[in-house]
Order: structure tokens, then sequence, then C-alpha cells
């Protein structure tokens, strides 16, 4: 894939175009930029880079009145000296940067998390609890996979827990070998399978890599790449995922990757509600007073905090809620959305 070159003959093209009087070179310049990309689009059809270059281009046509018909033009020569606004070469290994390069702006983000029960956070800010024995996909598109594997909160119990978790960040040529990161209940790494610690030998290797919060408990992977980062913690005898994911990396799957926790919620069937019934193993009073001195709140974080302790007995679990609404916090782009109440 030459998106690479594409991306490095456009900015040579525009790096001397400024102001109201560019227009028609301007036009002709993202002519050439997109007849280029069309040259590529066999060998780059699975490349985050050219699909953000493809849509980059049609914005950028639109906003500026230019024709898909006209002339284009050889690149010009990159003068030495960097531009004036000391962006000297697009980084395709750093999507929040060459985004607000491509548009003006940054990128939108949206966050989904998984904790406790378990509980799950939408991208889209809905918040349900789910039954969901097994394996279940949380994120399924063409950049990451992600699976959590979820057992019986105590015998005989309907409720149950994240005890595995695995994510693959699928093979990005310019940037990234593929990798698998996997956990489970006592063993959070801070390294992939293979024992690395980033993205591996290519030059955006670096643009991939995880960070240890606390031994054994708390990492944090960053996946600068794919404007992506992921928490993975575990607070008693439990996993929780939470992910602040660029937009364009959220919604890129098909039909057939429908189902995903993250985008749809749980399936209608394995949906539980937050209310604990019958005979508990810790009185819903103590729960709450545990959770209140964790979560002052009482959104559904609290209440989340409040089934769990019941539910398991563990006391441990005011610390799941709590490191989710923490995670909520950093990864929201929308802070006046970290309480959900229902």
């Amino acid at each position: 894939c030459k998106i690479l070159r594409c991306n490095s003959e456009y900015v040579a093209a525009t790096l001397h175009l400024r102001g109201p009087d560019r227009g028609a070179a301007f036009c002709t310049a993202l002519r050439s930029y997109s007849l280029c990309t069309r040259r590529t689009a066999r060998t780059c059809r699975g490349d985050l880079a050219f699909h953000s270059a493809v849509h980059g281009i049609e914005d950028l046509m639109i906003q500026n009145n230019c024709s898909k018909e006209g002339p284009t033009a050889p690149p010009r020569p990159r003068p030495a000296a960097p531009n004036p606004h000391g962006f000297e070469s697009l980084d395709i290994c750093d999507y929040e940067r060459s985004f607000l390069y491509k548009h003006g702006r940054p990128p939108g983000f949206q966050h989904c998390a998984a904790f406790g029960d378990p509980h799950i956070r939408t991208f889209h800010d809905d918040f349900h609890t789910c039954r969901v024995e097994g394996s279940w996909p949380l994120l399924d598109n063409d950049y990451l996979f992600v699976q959590a594997t979820s057992s019986p909160v105590a015998k005989g119990s309907n409720a149950t827990v994240t005890s595995k978790l695995t994510i693959i960040f699928k093979n990005m040529k310019e940037c990234i070998d593929q990798k698998v990161y996997q956990a489970e209940l006592d063993n959070v790494p801070a390294a992939f399978q293979d024992g690395s610690v980033n993205g591996g030998a290519r030059p955006g290797g670096s643009s991939l890599a995880i960070w240890e919060r606390s031994p054994g408990r708390h990492v944090e992977i960053r996946a600068d790449y794919i404007g992506t980062t992921i928490a993975v913690r575990q607070a008693g005898r439990q996993l929780s995922f939470s992910i602040r994911a660029a937009e364009e990396v959220a919604r890129a799957f098909t039909e057939e990757q429908d189902l995903q926790l993250c985008v749809g919620g749980c399936p209608h069937s394995q949906r539980m509600s937050r209310s604990p019934r019958g005979r508990g193993r810790v009185p819903a009073e103590t729960a709450r007073a545990l959770c209140r001195e964790m979560l002052p709140v009482e959104d559904v974080y609290f209440q989340s905090c409040v089934f769990d302790v019941v539910t398991s007995g563990d006391t441990n679990f005011t610390m799941a809620a709590h490191g989710a609404l923490e995670d909520a916090r950093l990864f929201l782009p929308d802070a006046e959305k970290l309480h959900i109440f229902q």
C-alpha cells in the first residue's frame, strides 16, 4: 500500500497554498491526491490511513467547491524549511495528528466499558446488566477484536463476571504487526502474548504500547495509530474493560459483525434488572453504605456496585465500579455524560 506516497505528494503540493486565492490550485492538488489514492485502492482496501484519506478528500472537495473533473498536476517539490504550522510530515501512525491535519479539527471519540456483573456501557451511552455466560464479543471491527469470557459470580447464581479478556490488534502494514493481549483472573500482564510491549519492529511499532499502572492489577494499552486507549483492571474476582476509541474506528465494521456488546449492548434475552431480589449474600443497606463511600453520586455505577456486592458478597466490587467510573472520567469526550441515571 503506497498511501504514504500519496499523502506526502499532497502535502508537498499544498504547503505553499494559503489564503482565499488558493482555490484553483488547491482543487488541482486535491484531484491529483484523489487520482493517487484510486491507483492504490486495490492494495490499500483494508488500510485505515487509506480510508481516512479518501473521506478527507471528499470533505475538502465539497468544502472548497472543487469539481471532480478538471486538470491534475504533478506535486511541487517540498521546500527545505518546515511549514508555518510546524507539521513537517504526515505521520500515518499518529491518528489524532493526521486527522487534525486533514480535517482542521480533532477527531471525535466514543467510550465503552464492561465491569462487574458484567455491566455494559455502550458507545451510545446505553447501560445494561448482562447474564452472558460464556464468551461474547465486546468489539469486532476492522482494527480490533475484543472478547470477554464470563463465568458465574457464585455457585447457583444467575449473575456472571468477566474472568478472561482477549484483545486482538489487527495487522496494520505501516504501523504494527498483529498483537494479541490476554488477561485472566490473577494474571493481568504488562505485555502481549508474544512477550513484547509494543507493536513490533515496523517504523510505527511504538504507536502501540502497554503501560503498567498497578502491578498485576491495572494496565493501559495505547494504540495511537488508531486513536484508541484501553484500560484493563482486576478488582476482586473479576476483570473490567474500558476503551476510548476514535469514532471512525468504532464504526469500522460490516453488517456481518453485528454482535458487539459495545455497540448494541446485551441482547434482550440476556439483560437483567439491577434491583437485588431475594436473599443476598450482603444486606442491601450494608451494600449501599459500602458503595456510597466510593461512589457518592447514586447513578448507574452506584446501582451496579450495590447489585454486585449484594449478589456476590465480595466488597471488592466497590473498587470495580469505582475504577470504571474513573476510566469514564478520563475517556469520555463529554464530561456531562459521565453520570447516567436510570
